[in-house]
């Protein structure tokens, strides 16, 4: 257990961050499924605003530092391989 005031509120922080975190990497893996099952279905439609809608969530993911950018354009690149192949 913390043993100040400084290291309980660091505590409490950490915690907080945690579960933000923890939150937005699910979103993102969400996100991630859900285009794989239209990439999947072949609904070339629905994989577009899907791989859209997980750009947004992974750009703003890097943005709050959740993850390093090279990995970010990795994701993104191996993604949109997938849906450049059912036009």
């Amino acid at each position: 257990m913390p043993n100040s005031k400084g290291a309980v509120k660091r505590h409490h922080q950490n915690l907080k961050r945690r579960a933000c975190n923890r939150a937005a990497r699910s979103r993102v893996r969400t996100s991630i499924k859900a285009f794989e099952a239209a990439v999947a279905r072949k609904e070339k439609l629905a994989a577009e605003t899907r791989f859209s809608e997980f750009v947004k969530l992974i750009d703003t993911a890097t943005g709050n530092g959740l993850y390093h950018r090279n990995t970010a354009a990795r994701k993104k690149s191996r993604l949109h391989k997938k849906l450049a192949v059912l036009v």
